[in-house]
């Protein structure tokens, strides 16, 4: 009697259903989420740090000025905290500080992908749940983009997906060019 079990890092899905037969450890993350808030972290307290440094070096500082570093050194690491996005079986997640707000994809209505300073993906379900990302999460965690696809699949297949299967066709798409062109650069067929 074996059971299908997922290896980390594997999709967790086995032939049948829109999902397949998935295994309740079959969530998948951003895979450079944890380097983002190390890289927060960092400058945090690099500037804390340098801060610190000039004042002492200039002799200016004080309790005072320790004080204002302190909590502008904490809005530095706030400002720069990046979202986790967790993806399973019909689902996606997307948790900041403080909050976490999911949409279920196979139940999606509409999918917006707004350009500007900084891309924003968004998506929306019949639910009325209502997430917002940047899209090069999914471009470089292909994983994630698959779950988000199969999802938005199912929903334009049920009639559910009215707008953006467009925008999510292509956002695939840039996905696929970009893992394309890193598999030929790193065997040297570019």
């Amino acid at each position: 009697m074996g059971h299908n079990r997922t290896r980390q890092g594997d999709t967790g899905a086995v032939a049948g259903g829109p999902y397949g037969q998935e295994t309740p450890d079959a969530t998948i993350s951003d895979r450079s989420w944890a380097p983002d808030v190390r890289a927060a972290v960092f400058c945090a307290l690099a500037l804390f740090g340098l801060v610190l440094l000039i004042d002492w070096a200039n002799a200016t500082l004080n309790l005072v000025r320790l004080c204002l570093w302190a909590p502008l050194s904490g809005l530095l690491y706030l400002v720069l905290h990046p979202v986790r996005v967790t993806a399973g079986p019909g689902w996606l997640a997307v948790r900041g500080l403080g909050r976490r707000r999911h949409v279920c994809t196979c139940l999606l209505t509409a999918v917006r992908y707004s350009e500007g300073v900084a891309a924003r993906l968004v998506l929306s379900d019949s639910l009325g749940n209502r997430v917002e990302l940047d899209p090069q999460i999914l471009i470089d965690n292909p994983l994630l983009l698959h779950r988000l696809d199969t999802g938005a699949r199912f929903a334009l297949d049920a009639g559910l997906l009215r707008t953006g299967h467009t925008e999510l066709r292509r956002l695939v798409e840039r996905a696929d060019n970009t893992v394309a062109r890193g598999v030929f650069e790193a065997s040297d067929l570019h």
